[in-house]
């Protein structure tokens, strides 16, 4: 033999079929003369195909190996680069070579995985932070309920597409310097699928699936948050061909509370305390957001909140245990009270003048002031809140 086609591709004579094909498909990303400039490339990619045919089948290779010619044994070959390949030459055995089998030939199924599906759900505080049952509009597509997915109207079946038969592809011939050049693509007739649906569906127009607005019932766990989402498994849309459906996700959005701040696991208040409470100190009734769930026990809708005498505007007292059960974990975080002492803005008379001894008593009738240091203060923590 005067070609050597373990050199042409630049293998060992004992390579295994995998590292044959990897070394041809190195060498021809090289040689392929819509590549390589040189004049001798066509040449060159068609020694290259020749030795890779005969080294990619065992029977040829085995002639070869024992010094005969498996070009002429095979009754095929290379009648020269003016009339091309004899036996013609399949592109899809080149691509599949250079790029690795697709896995795709033959027909497709009808049926096919749905899509997940994402709805976005408003929650008030309360519900976020006790967990409550939602309604959830979800509109997504369902198996078909007049042919059952079967994409056909009763009683009839899919038929063989005589355009493929069955295969689901088509081969088509083109001639070139590198002689016939075979390509398959999908069925412009039956689509891929190797069959053609004679009577679709007048409901779903032979897809196996519509679409319609269903209501689910979503728990929602007590101590939700913002952005978190509830995976709901096989809620989502429906395949083609009534194929599995995919999953829901229900994305979670709080809505803010006129009166409760979260931060956290904490709820945070603001109460207002008359002047004379806070100097005096008293207990005050605050309503906690168990008010507004209907779930809760009476005696936990309020709370008592022990004001100490001298209480200054902006002190934060915390209620342990009264804030938002851990999503993870047991346990609820604090209710924090802040405390906002108001000075009486209308007085009579009568009230102006105990003021007015009050202050005379306590020498502060013509007070100096004195900036504050070190702290935020009241007005820095109650722009915290109101921010």
């Amino acid at each position: 033999m005067s070609k050597d086609y373990y050199a042409i591709l630049g293998v060992d004579r004992d390579a295994s079929p995998e590292a044959i094909k990897k070394a041809y498909r190195r060498r021809a990303m090289k040689v392929h003369p819509d590549v390589a400039q040189e004049a001798d490339a066509a040449e060159k990619f068609k020694e290259l195909n020749e030795a890779y045919e005969v080294l990619s089948d065992p029977n040829k290779r085995a002639v070869f190996d024992r010094g005969g010619d498996p070009m002429s044994s095979a009754g095929a070959g290379f009648s020269g680069f003016g009339g091309g390949f004899a036996g013609g030459f399949d592109f899809s055995n080149l691509v599949d070579a250079m790029f690795g089998a697709a896995g795709t030939r033959g027909p497709r199924s009808r049926v096919r995985q749905g899509q997940d599906a994402l709805v976005r759900v408003s929650l008030k505080l309360h519900e976020a932070v006790f967990g409550t049952t939602k309604p959830v509009k979800v509109d997504t597509a369902v198996v078909c309920p007049k042919c059952s997915g079967h994409g056909g109207e009763p009683g009839s079946e899919p038929v063989t597409c005589t355009t493929c038969q069955g295969s689901g592809e088509v081969t088509q011939i083109q001639r070139s310097f590198l002689g016939d050049i075979r390509t398959s693509q999908a069925c412009p007739t039956c689509r891929g699928y190797g069959t053609i649906i004679p009577r679709p569906c007048g409901e779903c127009s032979g897809e196996g699936r519509v679409r319609t607005t269903r209501t689910l019932q979503v728990r929602i766990p007590a101590g939700v948050s913002t952005g978190i989402r509830i995976h709901l498994e096989g809620q989502g849309e429906v395949g083609p061909g009534g194929g599995p459906a995919g999953d829901l996700y229900v994305e979670l959005a709080v809505e803010a509370h006129e009166t409760f701040r979260r931060e956290g696991d904490n709820l945070e208040v603001v109460v207002k305390v008359p002047m004379t409470a806070a100097a005096l100190g008293t207990s005050i009734d605050v309503a906690t957001l168990e008010a507004e769930w209907e779930g809760s026990d009476l005696e936990d809708r309020k709370v008592a909140v022990e004001v100490p005498a001298g209480t200054q505007s902006g002190t934060r007292i915390p209620l342990k245990g009264r804030g938002v059960p851990r999503l993870r974990g047991g346990g609820r975080g604090d209710l924090g009270v802040t405390l906002l002492v108001q000075t009486p803005t209308k007085l009579d008379d009568r009230q102006r003048e105990l003021l007015r001894e009050l202050a005379e008593a306590r020498d502060e009738s013509a007070p100096e002031g004195v900036a504050a240091q070190g702290h935020k203060g009241v007005f820095g923590k109650l722009s915290e809140w109101f921010s």
